[in-house]
């Protein structure tokens, strides 16, 4: 492999294969900088010792594909590039053979930056030669790999789960696939392999686990494809301690085989003080916390500045931004969501010089310095959006909650916007630049990842959220989430204030998986339809196979799935997912490599009893 050859391979007769990278020609002799999955070497045409190689080597141009024959040998010293791996070497051919040429591509592997994505992703074969492609897929490969052998490690067997499957409500649409021999019937691919593999716990495979291909009809974004690969786990009579620390022990090894050491256990909070702390549930706790400001706020205060005195009122700052110009603040009031029913303050020059004693103590609270910017954000009283206002024992309302969530929009937003002077996120940068899989293969030493990567387990989430558009509680995970046991008898009467036994697994702002206690009852599973508005038919014609097995004896069961794209994605320091994945769609949908999706022909619709019928 050209990227393997060493100095302590001067001497050995070689035949590398691959692309040709680059090409320099300086007459009697000319280089080519060889290219394969491994890396690079340079292979050298004298035309004293090779007349035909060298002449070959004239006619070929950038991407030709070549075999060079010949020995490896040791460069001078004033000729050792140590920005290669293999820069001590190159291979002196006797002979050049070329095995295809090809024409000329939009652009170059060998470029470092290709700015235009939707070219790169036309012409995906030529993208995914970039030696950075390369490393992200071999990086996938090792940490797939490292995920499987620690699941086998812990007891867990891998089993595959039907991908043409019945239609069933998660959250997302379903793609269907329409039945040739059941006219007017359709298959769903599987949004989650979720009802299988509780059936699989019902069969008695108490540890199951599976790289599960999974599909959600729903808009795309940097960290969401339409289809995409999660670590699926479940496992019965377990706590939510026992998943969580199976799912600590395959994480901490896919990250050691990326060279990261991922310290363990992860620390946990409930789902409402990461909303009061973080105004998010998938929190990033790179950046600072938001601070509850309520008491640098007189009530006279208060009222002047149209706070709502009931709801919160919190600060965050964004490192190193200072103040900014009037200009420079009106660019950023789009990003705060006006539909919380909350307001912001972002002039904190102007209050300091009318209320100087009130943003002393907010800077105080905050942790702020002079060097930060600060925003306030409180609930807007001329405002008023359908919301509840109740309170149960400990717990925030759906209103305070609106609060907390436009303050932690508006943190991250200005945190990207400001990335380059707060530098944040560079540790992590930093960390993924230094991590060498194949050096800590050799040496055992990880690189410490804990200023870089922040877990966090949040639980204890709403069992329900309130649908206005159709005046019905939907589950906030999904159907078969079981409820927290003292909430049981608040399931029909009061809804909203059931706790879900539940669990999702945040990192940097992103959430990496989402996972539950199953109901494993089916009169409880009947309840919780009921409470959802499904009737007992539909609840029979959606799920009723399911519910049949639920009477055979079925165990106490949970689990877990969490978004190996997404892990890739962290451990690759790339920008979306789209990095990580092999033949990515766009932002629209669209494969623009194959050209999909395309209408398909009169008799495959004919085939299959169908007839489009687009909308006027």
């Amino acid at each position: 492999m050209c990227g393997e050859l060493r100095a302590a391979d001067a001497g050995k007769p070689v035949v590398v294969m691959g692309w040709v990278n680059r090409r320099r020609d300086h007459g009697n002799l000319i280089f080519l900088d060889l290219r394969d999955r491994s890396g690079i070497c340079q292979v050298v045409l004298d035309k004293e010792l090779t007349p035909e190689g060298h002449a070959k080597g004239e006619a070929v141009r950038p991407e030709y594909v070549v075999a060079a024959v010949g020995k490896v040998r040791l460069r001078s010293a004033d000729a050792i590039n140590p920005k290669m791996e293999t820069g001590e070497i190159e291979i002196e051919a006797t002979e050049l053979r070329v095995l295809n040429d090809t024409r000329l591509a939009p652009f170059s592997p060998a470029d470092d930056a290709i700015q235009n994505e939707e070219v790169r992703l036309k012409y995906r074969y030529v993208d995914l030669r970039r030696l950075e492609m390369q490393r992200n897929f071999r990086l996938r490969h090792d940490i797939t790999r490292a995920i499987r052998e620690s699941m086998s490690s812990q007891g867990f067997l891998e089993v595959e789960t039907p991908i043409l499957c019945k239609s069933t409500p998660e959250g997302a649409r379903d793609f269907l696939v329409p039945s040739r021999v059941h006219p007017g019937e359709f298959y769903a691919l599987p949004q989650s392999p979720q009802i299988f593999k509780q059936i699989l716990m019902i069969s008695g495979f108490d540890r199951y686990f599976q790289i599960a291909r999974c599909f959600r009809d729903e808009d795309l974004r940097a960290d969401r494809q339409l289809e995409f690969t999660q670590v699926d786990l479940e496992m019965s009579f377990p706590r939510q301690e026992h998943v969580f620390a199976v799912v600590e022990n395959f994480l901490s090894a896919a990250f050691a085989a990326a060279g990261v050491a991922l310290p363990t256990p992860f620390p946990k909070i409930t789902y409402d003080e990461s909303m009061q702390r973080f105004g998010s549930d998938k929190p990033d706790m790179r950046l600072p916390e938001m601070a509850d400001v309520r008491a640098a706020f007189t009530d006279e205060v208060l009222d002047k500045l149209k706070i709502d005195p009931a709801l919160p009122v919190v600060a965050f700052r964004i490192p190193s931004v200072g103040e900014l110009s009037r200009k420079e603040r009106e660019d950023n009031w789009p990003m705060f969501d006006k539909n919380k029913g909350a307001k912001f303050i972002d002039d904190f020059k102007r209050l300091s010089r009318d209320l100087p004693e009130t943003a002393a103590k907010v800077r105080e609270l905050a942790g702020a310095s002079e060097a930060d910017f600060v925003i306030i954000v409180a609930g807007d009283p001329a405002h008023h959006i359908k919301a509840s206002d109740t309170k149960f024992e400990g717990r925030l309302s759906e209103r305070e909650i609106n609060v907390y969530a436009a303050a932690g929009n508006f943190r991250t937003e200005l945190a990207k916007k400001y990335a380059d002077r707060h530098k944040a996120f560079e540790v992590t940068e930093e960390v993924v630049r230094s991590a060498d899989p194949q050096k800590s293969k050799s040496t055992g030493k990880l690189v410490d990842g804990s200023k870089a990567f922040h877990p966090m387990w949040i639980v204890d989430f709403p069992m329900f959220e309130y649908d206005v558009a159709t005046g019905h509680w939907v589950p906030a995970h999904h159907p078969f989430t079981a409820p927290h046991e003292h909430d049981m008898p608040n399931l029909e009467s009061d809804p909203a204030s059931v706790r879900a036994n539940c669990y999702d697994l945040a990192m940097n702002g992103l959430e990496l998986g989402s996972g539950s206690i199953r109901i494993h009852r089916k009169d409880v599973q009947q309840v919780i339809f009921k409470s959802l508005g499904i009737s007992e038919e539909e609840a029979r014609q959606r799920f009723g196979f399911f519910l049949d097995a639920l009477e055979y004896g079925t165990p106490p069961h949970g689990g877990i799935a969490l978004g190996l794209d997404r892990i890739v994605m962290l451990l690759a320091g790339a920008a979306n997912l789209r990095e990580v994945i092999t033949f990515p769609k766009t932002a629209k949908a669209i494969d623009l490599m194959a050209d999909a999706p395309t209408t398909v022909t009169d008799q495959q619709m004919k085939e299959l009893h169908l007839r489009v019928q687009l909308k006027s």
